[in-house]
């Protein structure tokens, strides 16, 4: 088989992320001064970043650049930069920024074209579309911030009907519960067994332990792979757990 043939026959939704080369790229501008953005954009620049299939993780400090590269990402892959689906979602007024601009998916044409892109903190808009469609799906309105999540999870990301695409996630722990980020957990490895390709920034430890998935640690250096129980994420959850009295003597003097 050519090296052609592997990539038609590749059924990643997203392959390589490569930068377009007339892209008005200021290093001197946000969000090119966000460490993890630049290195991401040095990289697509050349080869592109390739992802793999599964899940992958983007974690990292407020600020590292996480929910910024996946919103480039899902814009540049044809989803609602506000959140929904391929089908469409609601908007408001934007203030994105112009990474998924600059960016575009290389992917086999026989590749899923079916994607969700779920924005935690502008879903309103999306709700509100979904309700307009009146197309028997529960009200997401009328249900709490971590009810509508898992509503979602069930009704659009972790259903048979689905049975392959692109999820990009910006830190759905965010609405959750402890039992409810299991729930989660869960179904990312049943999306994964479908063959969906998940992209999730999280602060969760808990998501993050997902076995198999692809970890990358955003921070000063960049973007850089790591293993679940290397990372800053991991270590810091595990030592206020175990005696949160050496943090709060600190935080409460």
């Amino acid at each position: 088989m050519t090296r052609g043939d592997d990539w038609l026959h590749d059924p990643r939704p997203v392959q390589r992320v490569k930068l377009f080369q007339d892209a008005p790229v200021d290093p001197g501008t946000w969000p090119a001064t966000v460490p993890a953005v630049a290195h991401f954009l040095e990289v697509a620049g050349a080869d592109g970043w390739e992802f793999a299939p599964g899940v992958t993780f983007l974690v990292g400090e407020n600020g590292s650049g996480k929910s910024t590269l996946i919103e480039g990402i899902a814009e540049a892959a044809g989803l609602p930069a506000e959140g929904g689906s391929t089908n469409g979602g609601g908007e408001t007024r934007r203030t994105e920024s112009p990474l998924g601009e600059w960016l575009r998916i290389e992917r086999s044409p026989r590749a899923p074209r079916w994607g969700f892109f779920l924005r935690a903190e502008t879903m309103h808009s999306y709700y509100s579309w979904r309700e307009d469609l009146r197309d028997g799906a529960r009200d997401l309105h009328a249900m709490s911030h971590g009810e509508s999540f898992n509503a979602l999870l069930d009704e659009a990301l972790d259903h048979e009907r689905y049975v392959a695409g692109l999820a990009c996630l910006d830190e759905p722990e965010a609405a959750l519960s402890f039992s409810s980020t299991l729930r989660w957990l869960a179904s990312l490895d049943r999306m994964r067994s479908r063959g969906t390709q998940v992209i999730c920034a999280t602060h969760s430890p808990v998501l993050a332990a997902l076995p198999g998935a692809t970890i990358l640690e955003l921070g000063d250096w960049g973007i850089r792979e790591s293993a679940w129980d290397d990372l800053e994420l991991v270590r810091l959850h595990r030592g206020f757990l175990e005696a949160p009295g050496r943090f709060l003597r600190h935080l409460l003097e």
